[in-house]
């Protein structure tokens, strides 16, 4: 079955709105089937891996169908892991944005379960456990399920791997016959079956397989970073490998026209595909990409479809993608035609996990490697400079060049000439003077004792008065606006004082943030 768009799925405008917001472009393959066949309250047996989109296939039905009014508990949903079920709950927060009212809860092992009983008492529509948990608030009776209209078994044969199954069939036994029972798995094993036939009633069965993979030929390469590093980093990326094409690829629209915008701040020729875009824009992009007059694409996985260049020699993950099948379609945009190609992945926090399961489902080895430094960046620029030179040198025909060097050359030693091309050439992007945050200095910034004074390259040309520096410091970094001290406004700079502990904090935090919707840049100043 093809993938739908959400609004085929006849679903409320809350959710739509919802979905919107999370930057959702189209329901996958598995959410497709399962919406409308849990909508209408029949047994459901999905088989489909991790990274499919399961979560919101469930959560959204459920969602739905929710008497939002009654404070009894209508959904319970069991899943192997603490780590799980706070992901469930957390993307069923998202996606219950604007349908007010709702109360969910995950509870499991290692958490207070005073804290649970309490939430429980007050009253909730869809509780999310691992089985142990929820057994143990049956056994208190603090957990009642006498309303119980659906019950969802997540990752169903990891939990009976888990030693749960006992678990699984006391709660299925003790919860109401006539409940929907929804069941989710990777694989059908002959216990998931036994449990099927036991649980539930004449279930429609969705199976999504994954297509055939192809990723050879392609360096795959990821980077543990911090998601405000991001572009920075790319930036470096993309300076060290200097690629012909290259695509990057985002989650969400929102994403991708921020990061257009953050690299056209740069410098870079880039521009942006996605769905919001008519398709005359989208065919006008594509023919600047094809004809090398933009050399980077950032684009969403539904916009990118379609994108058929044999010259891209490098793919940037700059989200993970939600589902793994899309990562293979991403990375396959590279190495094409018997051309090798690297795809770089960023990892930001709970995103390891779903790259493990990436590399499980892909069955290749994922290579971590270090952030390039600032040093790093240089020395490939020099040798790719180097590299350019001997072939000038080869060619000849460099007389005129050599006359206008001459001057030069009674002063200056050959050597040291060539050495001050090469830092020209190579050292004149700005960003390559920002310092690594470990060798940035606090010291003599000009503030007074127990301050650091940091330099921000705005000011009163730019309508800022100083609430604004206030305003955008404490709001971005939480630091209290009483301790943010002097603050002098000049026509095109401002100066801050901040209290030295927070100084690195306020740094990284602010680096490349905007203050009056004005991207700035901001560094310790010199002294006065």
């Amino acid at each position: 079955m093809n993938k739908m768009k959400f609004e085929e799925l006849n679903l409320s405008n809350e959710l739509l709105h919802a979905i919107k917001d999370m930057g959702f472009e189209e329901a996958t393959p598995i959410q497709s089937q399962a919406i409308p066949m849990i909508l209408t309250g029949c047994d459901v047996i999905g088989q489909s891996q991790t990274g499919t989109g399961k979560t919101a296939a469930f959560s959204i039905p459920l969602l739905e169908g929710l008497d939002i009014k009654s404070k009894a508990v209508e959904a319970l949903i069991l899943c192997p892991t603490r780590e799980l079920a706070i992901q469930i709950a957390e993307e069923m927060g998202k996606l219950s944005k604007y349908k007010k009212g709702v109360k969910m809860i995950p509870v499991y092992g290692g958490q207070s379960i005073d804290r649970q009983i309490k939430s429980l008492k007050k009253g909730v529509n869809i509780v999310i456990g691992t089985p142990g948990r929820v057994m143990d608030h049956m056994r208190r009776g603090t957990l009642k399920l006498e309303s119980l209209k659906t019950i969802i078994l997540d990752e169903a044969d990891e939990m009976l791997n888990m030693g749960f199954r006992e678990d699984i069939e006391t709660i299925l036994k003790d919860t109401n016959e006539d409940r929907q029972t929804i069941l989710f798995s990777a694989t059908m094993a002959k216990p998931i079956m036994d449990l099927t036939k036991k649980f539930q009633h004449n279930p429609e069965i969705i199976k999504v397989v994954h297509k055939e993979l192809t990723v050879k030929n392609i360096e795959q390469i990821y980077f543990e970073v911090k998601e405000k590093n991001k572009l920075e980093i790319m930036t470096r990326l993309i300076d060290m490998h200097n690629p012909k094409l290259a695509l990057i690829f985002c989650n969400t629209k929102r994403k991708v026209d921020e990061v257009v915008t953050q690299l056209q701040t740069r410098g870079y020729f880039v521009d942006g595909l996605h769905g919001d875009m008519k398709q005359s824009q989208r065919d006008r992009v594509m023919e600047k990409f094809r004809r090398g007059t933009i050399e980077i694409l950032v684009a969403t996985d539904v916009a990118a479809r379609g994108i058929d260049v044999d010259d891209v020699e490098v793919v940037f993950n700059y989200d993970i993608p939600q589902d793994e099948e899309y990562y293979v379609h991403r990375i396959g945009r590279t190495g094409r035609a018997g051309r090798t190609g690297k795809a770089f992945s960023f990892v930001a926090g709970r995103e390891i996990y779903k790259l493990r399961d990436i590399q499980k489902y892909t069955k290749t080895k994922i290579r971590r490697e270090d952030v390039p430094t600032l040093n790093d960046v240089e020395e490939v620029k020099s040798e790719l400079v180097l590299d350019e030179i001997r072939e000038v040198l080869k060619e000849g025909n460099i007389a005129k060049q050599r006359n206008i060097l001459d001057d030069l050359l009674e002063d200056y030693a050959s050597v040291d000439v060539a050495a001050a091309l090469l830092k020209l050439y190579v050292g004149n992007n700005e960003r390559e003077n920002i310092k690594e945050e470990s060798e940035v200095s606090f010291e003599n910034t000009g503030a007074e004792e127990g301050m650091v004074r940091l330099f921000i390259n705005i000011g009163r040309n730019h309508n800022i008065r100083p609430g604004d520096v206030v305003g955008a410091i404490a709001g971005e970094t939480s630091i209290p606006g009483k301790l943010i001290g002097c603050i002098d406004i000049y026509d095109k700079y401002t100066f801050v004082e901040i209290p030295k502990e927070h100084a690195k904090k306020v740094l990284q935090t602010m680096k490349n943030n905007q203050i009056k919707g004005n991207k700035i840049n901001i560094e310790p100043a010199n002294g006065k």
